[in-house]
């Protein structure tokens, strides 16, 4: 599901393992040779002017987006938030329609190299995708409680405004206007969608009018009819007051300034973010009457089958249909599961699966106190656990980033108990950290035996190292180091979980458990997702089928499964990306033997930034040619 530019650059920087811009697969312009090849001076010429070319055409796309500059570390446009409407969203099209007809006429495919020949097909394939979405482009759930920009674009304010000086406090206070317009432009769309026959699922409204009340509970706005001073502070007032008092304390503002722009900022949340989020919950509360209680698939949509078929094509980067990944998720749940009897056995543990996964999952061993306590020590341990693994990770790169790693736990305004835990980029100069983000509302749904495999997938060896190297590749065009495909940043989380055994992780049979319940959960999306969307599957038979399969608490299995259902598609990317990347390393070591180098590989799969599928196979294999050459 696509929102426009606005989405890819919210979704790019915020969502980590939610459902981020996905690709559309498409027939490339022309393929990258299998080997590498000679460079003449004259590929280099063109190759260079393509590079050229491309930065200023990525460059005029960025500034369609300040959110997305801002997400950079930009300040241009840095008052500005983006044009959210169908209108921007078809001119932006058409820019990259004619781009490729640019692309096409000025530059001669055969005279390039093998890394300009890979971006020329990446921004055509982007192109493709695009234009495969637009087709769908009022399926979208505009509005959901996973990632609706009713909560993202607050977001964006606290974590990726930084006020260093008055003006950019100033800009903050215009952003606000700024997101009242959005949600309005967004709410009109999604009453298009509606009108369509296009509404998430009950749910879907119900947790975003809670998110919709949570940001407007507190000072300034009233709490039904009432305020008073010692009433608790909305999320965005607290945001803009600790920036205040932060220049204050750097001497870049008098008190008589300060008050000025505290109460412009009030002005701003009260007559314009208010009225606007207000409309939008009396909107959803209307739309509820209309929506489904008993969750459907995308299939039921119109047009939903075909729909579907493409957001599988998008998220996996492949030509798999949704029988064929159904039967790669039995499968792999099937084996799965022997391996976690082998653990069961070896831990002595007296019962079967079934029993052991009751004591999993009820044992006061596996889990923190649900204190403020506890929830200290859950990001303590995890930051353990990943300082033992960056100590082993020149051992597995060449390559490292520069962006350090932090865990936090999730803002009150849009913690939700028992959801994913997620990361965050930071910056390319690392000025920003990258964080991992871990909901903590409910301790019960987050067990000790997983959290190693969840720390190495969102942060190192996992995300954290391939958004954070991706950003920092000076080497390829920009416009690669910002490309997101979900079945290859995905694909390379979950075989950071794989990779991390390797690295000497898991010491504890039970994390090692963990580990497996954590690709379990992956395996079982495969089943679920193609299951509730091309099957006819209930929500609660899938809630049934991953309680069955998995100790995962019950609280973190609804909100799963109520994720898929409104991201078609996105949860299948994970498993199939990882398959994939396994796949390629066999082959890879398989091909060179004992020349195989564990960090070749890793930096071959990292260094050209994000790539569907087919084209990191290649890369892969223009590799491994080039170490036989050399050999």
């Amino acid at each position: 599901m696509r929102y426009s530019l606005l989405a890819l650059s919210l979704a790019t920087v915020l969502a980590g393992c939610q459902p981020a811009s996905t690709p559309e697969a498409a027939v490339l312009a022309a393929a990258p040779e299998t080997a590498v090849a000679p460079v003449t001076v004259a590929a280099e010429s063109e190759s260079a002017k393509l590079n050229q070319w491309f930065e200023a055409k990525y460059e005029e796309q960025l500034q369609m987006s300040p959110l997305q500059l801002t997400a950079q570390g930009r300040k241009d446009q840095y008052d500005q938030i983006d044009d959210v409407t169908a209108e921007a969203e078809a001119k932006q099209l058409a820019w990259l329609a004619a781009t490729v007809e640019q692309l096409k006429s000025q530059f001669d495919y055969s005279k390039l190299d093998v890394e300009a020949k890979t971006s020329y097909d990446l921004w055509i394939y982007q192109y493709q995708r695009s234009v495969e979405a637009a087709k769908f482009r009022d399926h979208n759930y505009w509005f959901n409680q996973m990632r609706g920009m009713h909560s993202m674009l607050p977001q964006m304010l606290m974590n990726f405004h930084k006020v260093d000086e008055v003006a950019d406090l100033e800009a903050y206070i215009k952003r606000i206007g700024g997101i009242a317009k959005a949600i309005a432009d967004l709410q009109q769309r999604a009453a298009k969608s509606a009108e369509l026959g296009v509404r998430p699922p009950r749910f879907a409204y119900e947790g975003v009018i809670v998110q919709l009340n949570n940001l407007l509970s507190g000072q300034p706005f009233t709490t039904e009819g009432k305020a008073g001073a010692d009433e608790k502070e909305a999320p965005l007032w607290t945001d803009v007051n600790k920036k205040i008092d932060a220049l204050i304390k750097a001497d870049k503002l008098t008190d008589a300034q300060a008050t000025q722009l505290r109460n412009d900022a009030k002005t701003a949340l009260t007559s314009q973010f208010q009225p606007a989020y207000a409309a939008l919950r009396d909107f959803l509360q209307a739309e509820l009457a209309f929506t489904s209680a008993q969750a459907q698939g995308a299939s039921a949509l119109p047009n939903g089958v075909e729909f579907y078929n493409l957001r599988l094509k998008q998220s996996t980067t492949t030509a798999l249909t949704a029988d064929e990944i159904h039967q790669i998720g039995l499968d792999e749940v099937a084996r799965l599961t022997q391996e976690m009897i082998a653990i069961k056995d070896k831990v002595g543990f007296k019962g079967d699966l079934a029993a052991f996964f009751q004591f999993i999952k009820t044992d006061p061993q596996f889990f923190y106190p649900d204190t403020d306590e506890g929830r200290q020590a859950y990001i303590t341990d995890s930051e353990a656990y990943l300082a033992v693994i960056a100590d082993k990770l020149p051992q597995y790169f060449g390559i490292l980033p520069k962006s350090k790693l932090v865990v936090k736990r999730v803002e009150a305004f849009r913690e939700q108990p028992g959801a994913a835990q997620h990361y965050s980029s930071g910056t390319a100069d690392g000025s920003r950290p990258g964080v991992y983000y871990a909901h903590l509302s409910d301790m019960k749904a987050m067990p000790k035996n997983e959290m190693e495999a969840i720390a190495y997938h969102e942060g190192s060896p996992g995300h954290h190292m391939q958004i954070s190297i991706a950003q920092e590749l000076t080497a390829v065009p920009k416009f690669r180091t910002q490309a997101r495909f979900t079945a290859y940043s995905e694909g390379w989380g979950l075989y950071s979980e794989i990779l991390a055994k390797e690295m000497g992780g898991y010491q504890s049979p039970y994390s090692d458990f963990g580990r497996l319940i954590t690709e379990m959960w992956r395996a079982v999306r495969l089943v679920v997702d193609t299951g509730m969307h091309a099957k006819g599957w209930t929500e609660q038979q899938a809630i049934d089928y991953f309680l069955e399969k998995t100790p995962v608490a019950k609280t973190a299995v609804i909100s799963e499964v109520r994720r898929y259902l409104v991201t078609p598609g996105q949860a299948t990317s994970y498993k199939i990306g990882m398959l994939k990347i396994l796949e390629i390393r066999a082959k890879a070591r398989e091909q060179l033997g004992d020349k195989f180098d564990i960090r070749g590989f890793h930096d071959t799969v990292l260094n050209g930034g994000a790539l569907p599928l087919e084209l990191l196979e290649k890369r892969v294999q223009q590799w491994v040619d080039t170490v036989k050459s050399a050999s």
